[in-house]
């Protein structure tokens, strides 16, 4: 590559930079949307509607560690910081870098982690920050996108991960999440949040204490 067009591309990564750090949040979930959107479940947040409602359930007091896939620039995480005691973890999960750098340049609180990998991973990135199994696990990946055989591995993963009680949370823009989330837990709670865009599928998937093991891995 010449001189020239080093400069050229210097100068486009500069523009750009400066284009997102003025958009702020949303350069960044525009631009993370744009390089693999397969793995973004859409290019507009969620509304702070689905985010009360999606979290509601929790029982924030007996929380320790809640863990979220896909965070994003953050939507959920500034919420779920603001209900989670002073003890516990937020530990999100990420395969976009851009998402992963913009969320430790900008959450600063000592109760969160950033990691980039999969969430089928889970799992070990749980035993690497000090527990054996999580409260809860939000997740608004996108199931019925993803490559073949990622959202079963997810799923199975998420229900060994989640504690006796606690609950896997998704909220989804179709209803078919509630197909691999059925694999595994018997008892699921859904309701349909109008007030976003577009308007969302919300389900809780609990693990309860006589469910046994799980029949599908």
């Amino acid at each position: 590559m010449s001189g020239t067009e080093l400069a050229r591309e210097a100068w486009s990564h500069k523009i750009k930079r400066r284009l997102r750090n003025a958009m702020g949040p949303w350069g960044v979930f525009i631009e993370g949307f744009v390089r693999n959107p397969v793995m973004v479940g859409s290019i507009v947040p969620s509304s702070r509607f689905t985010i009360n409602r999606m979290l509601a359930p929790v029982d924030w007091a007996n929380c320790k560690l809640f863990v979220e896939y896909g965070p994003g620039v953050g939507t959920f995480c500034r919420p779920v910081l603001d209900r989670l005691a002073r003890d516990g973890m937020l530990l999100v999960i990420d395969t976009n870098p851009l998402f992963i750098d913009y969320l430790r340049r900008t959450i600063t609180d000592s109760r969160f982690r950033a990691v980039l990998g999969s969430a089928a991973d889970v799992e070990d990135i749980v035993r690497q920050h000090g527990f054996e199994k999580a409260d809860y696990v939000l997740s608004g990946l996108p199931f019925s996108t993803l490559p073949d055989g990622v959202g079963p591995a997810i799923a199975a993963a998420t229900w060994r991960v989640i504690r006796q009680n606690g609950a896997f949370l998704v909220y989804q823009f179709t209803p078919r999440a509630r197909d691999f989330m059925a694999r595994h837990f018997r008892r699921i709670d859904n309701a349909l949040e109008p007030l976003n865009v577009p308007p969302c599928f919300m389900y809780w998937g609990w693990k309860d204490a006589a469910d046994g093991q799980v029949a599908n891995d």
